[in-house]
């Protein structure tokens, strides 16, 4: 694959780096495997990224994320949803979004923390396909990344918008939170137009709802996120009892 305008500067041990890909081989295989399995490195720094400029690999699997956070954000007729995306996500933003789409619409990429993503072209596919099980692994955060869109779908169409904005945050808690011993820590620099655009609001319909969950004792702003309090809202229990979002998982202790 060649990058027009992206210069690749560093090489990783792609298992070394994603311990929970690597919990996919063997332990007596891992070794080997990590020696192994090298991938390019491409460094994003924070802000627009025009994924456009991107030539197309044909012959590889896509980027996987190492660090770092990105949003898709895509627009038809004026109104805009997002996608946040981090470490462990599979990327392929060269791909033609217009082939199967009757409806013109506009997409963007943006760098909300500066971002390392793993390059797994023909080569690299080459080295990972010494080891089936990471086949497997991979097809499971394809499939995962399609199940939080479908979660996504399900918070939006709730009408009330401090609901949408407080079953986010529980749902962004599942894959980022923190326990602490006064709540879960969801530790994410997100702005107010950022959540606007993920729960498919207005900037200001946002700022409120964190006022009232505030107000409210739900959550406490944090220094470079939000401290939730309390239990999940129950809308997004009941997502779960209709099989549309997956248990929430334990957050990371402190």
């Amino acid at each position: 694959m060649a990058l027009s305008t992206h210069r690749l500067l560093d090489r990783c041990q792609l298992l070394r780096e994603d311990v929970d890909l690597r919990s996919a081989i063997a332990p007596s295989d891992q070794e080997r495997a990590i020696a192994h399995c090298v991938a390019p490195v491409l460094s994003i720094p924070r802000g627009r990224w025009n994924a456009d400029q991107m030539r197309v690999m044909t012959d590889g699997i896509g980027l996987l994320v190492l660090n770092g956070l990105l949003i898709r954000r895509v627009g038809v007729d004026g109104r805009f949803g997002a996608e946040l995306l981090g470490p462990g996500d599979l990327l392929r933003p060269w791909q033609g979004e217009d082939i199967y789409s009757t409806l013109p619409h506009t997409t963007g990429w943006r760098v909300i923390e500066p971002a390392r993503l793993a390059v797994l072209d023909g080569n690299v596919a080459a080295r990972l396909a010494r080891y089936p099980s990471l086949t497997g692994a991979l097809a499971a955060r394809a499939l995962n990344r399609a199940r939080r869109l479908a979660l996504m779908m399900a918070i939006i169409h709730h009408p009330r918008i401090v609901t949408r904005l407080h079953m986010l945050l529980w749902h962004l808690a599942d894959r980022w939170g923190r326990v602490r011993p006064d709540g879960v820590a969801v530790e994410l620099r997100l702005s107010h137009s950022v959540l606007a655009d993920l729960i498919a609001a207005q900037r200001p319909s946002v700022t409120g709802a964190l006022g009232t969950l505030t107000d409210q004792g739900l959550i406490r702003p944090l220094t470079g996120g939000w401290l939730l309090r309390g239990d999940p809202p129950s809308e997004l229990l009941e997502l779960q009892d209709v099989g549309i979002a997956a248990p929430l998982a334990p957050a990371r202790t402190a």
